[in-house]
């Protein structure tokens, strides 16, 4: 195991979480020992994000551990609550964003299990531009909301907008403020994609 770590470079360490201190002190007052070993600072770990840590002495840590107790602070139904088999399995949770991967397809749409599960690893193959140049995903989904090809200029994408604009108005539809959304959306595309690369 010795030569195994000799030809590795990597040193050995006796202690588990030791990180070598790279000039670090221990933060216990007056000691002046190499901080290897980290410990939980003054503020906790929250739904804002982890907690503050400071590094500390093997001596130092160790007197920490012995001290250490999850339950302070806690009454006794939460002692309780904390120690059930299954505390926080009812808690609810986050759901899974759906914009990370495609869905998976219909079981009831497939005949051959074999067939469903090649499917699910299917994606379509957006077109690409002639030119080359690059359309990030907001583009394509601002050209859908402006009824533009892949391969759209920048004068077709300002007669689109024109033509769009007059449709949806409500000065060109008698006041009608039905498709003022509708309106909304196409300024708010229209104004993303005439400053993005594609268009540039």
């Amino acid at each position: 195991m010795a030569e195994e770590a000799q030809s590795t470079g990597r040193k050995q360490s006796r202690f588990h979480g030791r990180v070598e201190a790279g000039g670090r002190i221990c933060a216990h007052p007056a000691c002046n020992e190499p901080g290897e070993f980290r410990a939980p600072g003054a503020r906790s770990s929250s739904f804002d994000g982890p907690g503050d840590w400071r590094w500390l002495c093997l001596d130092h840590v160790r007197a920490f551990n012995a001290g250490y107790n999850f339950f302070d602070g806690m009454d006794a139904d939460e002692i309780v609550a904390a120690q059930r088999p299954f505390a926080g399995w009812e808690r609810e949770t986050r759901a899974f964003a759906a914009g990370g991967a495609d869905r998976p397809p219909r079981w009831a749409d497939f005949t051959d299990p074999l067939d469903a599960i090649g499917a699910r690893f299917q994606r379509k193959v957006e077109p690409e531009r002639q030119d080359g140049r690059p359309l990030s995903g907001e583009d394509r989904r601002d050209m859908k909301t402006l009824g533009l090809a892949a391969d759209a200029d920048r004068s077709a994408l300002r007669r689109r907008y024109a033509e769009l604009v007059r449709r949806y108005h409500p000065d060109r539809n008698g006041g009608d403020r039905s498709h003022e959304k509708t309106l909304q959306d196409v300024i708010a595309a229209y104004t993303r994609l005439k400053a993005a690369p594609a268009f540039a």
